[in-house]
């Protein structure tokens, strides 16, 4: 299928760019509610949480409520853009409509090279587990394999990506309930045979009260949680290719709260309340691995490993998508390659995908050959990315609220609340996020390097658009004054 032709901000409705767009609704209604679900579950929960628990004690599960409603209020927003118009483009695609051309380009680059270099750090991930249960195959070679067989996923069709996702995602929604379920028995003394009989709410404040390291380690917490919320805007993304993409987007946006609720806050309290926050385990085995082992849960390492394997396949599979739709939609746009706007006959992307995997493959071979420089530069520079695209749909927002109304009011389907106080408010909040990484040694590194090559891409973009505009200047057009001249007798 040939690519779509590039439309003009003027020629588009609120934040519908490049649509139609070739790409056909492949994914179910079920797979879009799993895909929303198992968004906010990444392999960080269960191997992240344990930093946070150190640093915090007790304290996290407030550091955890305060970006999970930092992340509803950006998901409102996002859904209030995404409800009006589903597009593949998302966020990119609404700043492309509401602050310029520069700002759709440089975000959605900025984003597709974040989730390229996931890719990297999720398939080294999942072949170490891999290499732990079948050592005969070098660790590589597990990259190697994850690598391709997900790519061949997404290549077939959306439907079997949602299809794989569907099951990824059931996997981690079942395990975190049983254990939520399991725990809370323990928690409360109701379970039979359990091996914990200490367990119970007095961990919260027994140990050096509920902030043993005081108040300032909740913002401390929060530096180290808050990445693990990446992903909950990909539904947003594959809204565009469902059966019904308003509904999808409507129930995904209404349903965040609970997700996150339930999730992380009731994941963090059940192993804070199982075990004292200092308790040598969950620093040496990892939170979730103490907590199942304190109740006396057998294997509860391996549970866990196949657990995170499941978790880190997931994020694969939805960087993979995520990052081709995203460069398909630039595509769309004029911003990346045409052939990266193209179609198959199955309405896949074929060329996005593949461009995706190429770079995804490069990061993993730079992670093997040098881990400590190039890769961890790689790492740096798109760390801060995530709230670099939050502030953006903060930003698009204000403005989309004005052109929907002026133009489609009655898409105004989700509202964020209180607009525009509650979207200010957010703005400030991501934006203390990222002056307070600049006072932590790590976030600071990531925060400059990110900002450097944000930087970089915007001045790009708006270098790109400046060069677009002198040539749409026709320079063989007379002048008015020299057709006057050539008209006079």
């Amino acid at each position: 299928m040939s690519a779509q032709p590039a439309t003009t901000p003027e020629q588009q409705a609120p934040g519908d760019p490049g649509s139609p767009d070739g790409l056909k609704a492949g994914l179910k209604n079920r797979h879009l509610s799993m895909i929303a679900i198992g968004g906010v579950i990444g392999a960080g929960l269960f191997v992240g949480s344990s930093a946070g628990i150190a640093k915090a004690g007790p304290g996290i599960l407030v550091s955890y409520a305060l970006v999970g409603l930092m992340v509803v209020f950006v998901m409102r927003m996002l859904g209030e853009m995404s409800a009006a118009n589903p597009t593949s483009g998302s966020f990119s695609a609404y700043a492309d409509r509401a602050l310029g051309r520069w700002a759709g380009f440089s975000i959605g680059w900025l984003y597709w090279f974040f989730w390229v270099v996931v890719l990297a750090v999720e398939a080294t991930a999942g072949a170490k587990i891999l290499e732990g249960w079948w050592p005969a195959v070098p660790q590589w070679g597990w990259a190697l394999i994850v690598m391709v067989v997900l790519t061949a996923t997404n290549l077939v069709s959306v439907g079997s990506y949602g299809e794989f996702e569907f099951w990824f995602a059931g996997i981690k929604v079942v395990a975190i309930a049983a254990f939520i379920v399991v725990g809370g028995l323990a928690v409360f003394g109701v379970l039979p045979h359990s091996d914990n009989e200490g367990a119970g709410l007095s961990h919260l404040t027994d140990h050096g009260g509920f902030l043993p390291n005081g108040p300032g380690a909740i913002l401390t917490g929060v530096l180290l949680v808050v990445f693990s919320f990446m992903g909950s805007e990909i539904v947003t993304l594959a809204a565009g290719e469902s059966e019904d993409p308003q509904r999808a987007v409507t129930k995904a946006t209404n349903s965040v709260i609970w997700r996150i609720a339930v999730f992380y806050l009731g994941s963090i309290f059940v192993v804070v309340t199982l075990l004292p926050w200092d308790a040598k385990a969950i620093a040496d085995d990892g939170s979730y691995v103490a907590a199942l082992d304190s109740i006396g849960i057998p294997h509860a390492g391996d549970i866990m490993n196949v657990i995170v394997l499941t978790a880190v396949l997931s994020c694969l599979n939805s960087g993979l998508y995520t990052a081709s739709r995203m460069a398909f939609s630039l595509g769309q746009r004029g911003d990346a390659p045409a052939a990266f706007a193209r179609t198959n006959s199955r309405g896949v992307p074929a060329a996005a995908i593949l461009g995706s995997v190429v770079f995804g493959f490069v990061a993993v071979w730079f992670n093997y050959q040098w881990p400590d420089t190039v890769f961890t530069f790689l790492l740096n520079s798109s760390g801060a990315v995530a709230l670099f695209v939050w502030l953006v749909i903060c930003f698009s927002q204000l403005r989309m609220r004005g052109i929907i109304l002026r133009e489609n009011p009655e898409k105004l389907i989700v509202r964020m609340w209180l607009f525009p106080y509650l979207t200010w408010a957010t703005i400030a909040m991501i934006s203390f996020v990222l002056v307070y990484m600049l006072t932590d040694k790590d976030g600071r590194e990531q925060v400059i390097l990110s900002a450097l090559v944000a930087a970089l891409v915007v001045a790009f973009a708006l270098a790109r658009d400046r060069l677009a505009a002198g040539r749409a200047v026709d320079p063989a057009a007379p002048s008015d004054a020299s057709a006057k001249e050539t008209a006079a007798p």
